[in-house]
Formats: C-alpha cells, sequence, structure tokens
C-alpha cells in the first residue's frame, strides 16, 4: 500500500500501472483509448493501493451504468443443471429488460474471489448495484462490501443479510409443514437430504427439520448435507435406504437431488411411493416430467428473481427498503407420496 487510501491519489495508481493519469480517467469512464490489458492493469493496481474514483467523481460522471453484478459461488456445470438458479436469473431479467439494463454474471471459486471481483467490479465503475445469494452465517461479504458502499439487495432470512435490504421466503415454515403432511400420511421415518452446511438458508431448514419431527415424536429425523447435486443426492439416498432403519420419505433441498434419489430407489428395488414418499424443495419442470411425477415444495422462482431486483432499483434509486417476505413455498402432493407402508390405503 502506498500510505492510507484516503491519500491515494490517481496519480499514484498511474505511476504504480505504468500509464499516465489520462489513461487512469479514460479506464474508469470505460471509454476508448486504453487496451484491454492496460485497463485491467490500471484496475489492478487500484485495487492493490485500494483506490476508487471518488463519490463526487461517481456523481460529476456523465456516464450512467446500467449493469447489475451477481456472483455465484458454484461450479458451472451444476449451474447448468439447476433450474432453481435459471428461473431466478430469467426473473432478474424480465425487470432489467424493462429499464434497458443488463446482468453481469461471474462464477467464482470461494467468498473471497467474490469479495474481490465486486470490489474490482464496484471500484471499476462496471455496475450499478448487486444482488447478493447464498448466504452463510456470519457471512464475511457483509462487512467487506459494506464498507465499500455498494448498493445491494440480499436474497436471504434477514437473520443472515445485516445491513443489507433482504427478500427472502419463510423456509422454516415450508419445512415443518412437508414433515407434518408426511407425518399425517403415517410416516415416523422421514428423513432430509440438504444443501451445504455452511449456506443460511440450510441451516435453518435443518433446525426446522428437527424441531418439528422432535414436536410430533418422530423415530428418526436422521439429515445428510450434500453439495446440491444429482451425484450427491443419490449418495445420500442409497445410505439412507441401506440403514437397518430406513426411512420411508424423504425430503430433497432441490428436484436434482430428488430426481436422483428417485433413479436410487428404483435402482434398489424400492417403489415410489408405495416403499418410498419423496418430496422434491422447488417445483421445477422437472418435478413434473418425472414418473411418478413429484410431490414438491412450491415457489414461483421467476417472480421471486423479478422481485429481489425490484427492491434493487429501489435502493439504486434512494428508497429505504426493509425486508420483505416473499410467499412462503407451498407443498403440492403428487404421485411420488403416499401413505407409509403398513398404514392402509
Amino acid at each position: 500500500m502506498n500510505g492510507s487510501a484516503e491519500r491515494v491519489t490517481i496519480k499514484d495508481v498511474a505511476a504504480r500501472a505504468g500509464v499516465s493519469k489520462g489513461a487512469v480517467s479514460l479506464a474508469f469512464n470505460h471509454k476508448p483509448g486504453v487496451s484491454a490489458a492496460t485497463r485491467e492493469r490500471i484496475f489492478e493496481a487500484a485495487r492493490e493501493l485500494g483506490w476508487a474514483p471518488s463519490a463526487t467523481a461517481r456523481s460529476l460522471s456523465n456516464q450512467r451504468v446500467d449493469i447489475v453484478g451477481l456472483a455465484l459461488c458454484r461450479p458451472a456445470r451444476l449451474l447448468g443443471l439447476e433450474p432453481f438458479y435459471m428461473d431466478f436469473i430469467s426473473g432478474i431479467e424480465s425487470v432489467l429488460a424493462e429499464r434497458s439494463c443488463s446482468l453481469l454474471l461471474r462464477l467464482v471459486r470461494d467468498l473471497d474471489e467474490e469479495i474481490a471481483l465486486y470490489r474490482a467490479w464496484w471500484g471499476g465503475w462496471m455496475i450499478a448495484g448487486a444482488i447478493l445469494v447464498d448466504f452463510r452465517e456470519d457471512d464475511p461479504r457483509l462487512p467487506s462490501l459494506r464498507g465499500i458502499g455498494l448498493p445491494a439487495v440480499a436474497v436471504g432470512h434477514p437473520s443472515l443479510t445485516g445491513p443489507f435490504p433482504a427478500v427472502w421466503t419463510d423456509d422454516a415454515s415450508a419445512v415443518a409443514e412437508a414433515v407434518r403432511y408426511l407425518a399425517a400420511l403415517g410416516h415416523r421415518r422421514i428423513a432430509r437430504v440438504g444443501g451445504p452446511a455452511g449456506f443460511g438458508h440450510s441451516a435453518i431448514r435443518t433446525r426446522a427439520f428437527a424441531s418439528t419431527a422432535r414436536e410430533l415424536g418422530l423415530e428418526e429425523a436422521r439429515q445428510i448435507a450434500t453439495g446440491f447435486d444429482g451425484k450427491e443426492g443419490a449418495r445420500a439416498t442409497r445410505s439412507l435406504l441401506l440403514a437397518p432403519d430406513r426411512p420411508t420419505a424423504v425430503v430433497y433441498d432441490n428436484d436434482i437431488m430428488a430426481v436422483a434419489g428417485a433413479g436410487v430407489a428404483a435402482e434398489m428395488g424400492f417403489a415410489v411411493p408405495d416403499d418410498l414418499s419423496l418430496i422434491a424443495w422447488g417445483d421445477s419442470q422437472l418435478c413434473r416430467i418425472t414418473h411418478p411425477t413429484l410431490s414438491a415444495m412450491s415457489h414461483d422462482v421467476h417472480h421471486f428473481g423479478a422481485e429481489v431486483t425490484r427492491v434493487l432499483f429501489d435502493v439504486l434509486n434512494g428508497g429505504h427498503s426493509g425486508p420483505r417476505q416473499a410467499p412462503t413455498p407451498t407443498l403440492t402432493p403428487r404421485g411420488s407420496t403416499a401413505r407409509a407402508p403398513g398404514t392402509g390405503a
């Protein structure tokens, strides 16, 4: 660092990058005159020195930034298979298109890379604001991104999202509904195949599943954390079905894992729903084309993505937006659930 961030000037950035002050100005205003390689070198120098154009300079600029940033910390292969994010992004795009704006999407390997990316985007005048997703408990993005003044909306329960306006669904109530429905069908051994344990919404669902099972006096309420993909869902299902006291019903944290679980059940000779009932989280087209069709916690994800984006524009327009709760996912029973074996028709 060349002193504190407050004392760093455009001259320092130019010297670090080996260019003129004019080149730095062109780069940060996204104007022609510098190559892509030079522009990136300038941005890297600015990041190293902790420099960004001042708020005053930003307000005096006649350039309007019409781009919203979204970084996803997950493998590209999984993103292409996961219906939730496809529907969510289509909802975002529906609102951006109305305002002639664009989405800048990047996949990152970890939270450190995500924080650095948002710093570069915001410091480089590349985005007007951001949509933050997949919150962890004590998420390190909160102090880092709040500190640079990034306008953002957070997708997650308000208990996880700190100072950022939150848009969220009541996952705890939805999980409780799924467990109570299965218990009402006579199931006493109910399991859950969940998402990554580090995700805040996974922790909320885990606690809700365990507390509802205790409330209902269920014999076994085993939960397995996974990485959301089909292979891990299949592995978890196989583990559950090989147990001496195997579950008669399983709740999955997404539809991909539920479809994989149905395949494993068939492979092992269990009939769905006669021997095993399944419920998926997220009522995508997958749930309706699988045989038997999957019971699911239904949630209009496209509308959810659109609502998140509208809240972000409220923030960008100077409005104060408190936590906004979207409709709670509700159960849609289909062919994959039935009364527990041995309890009658």
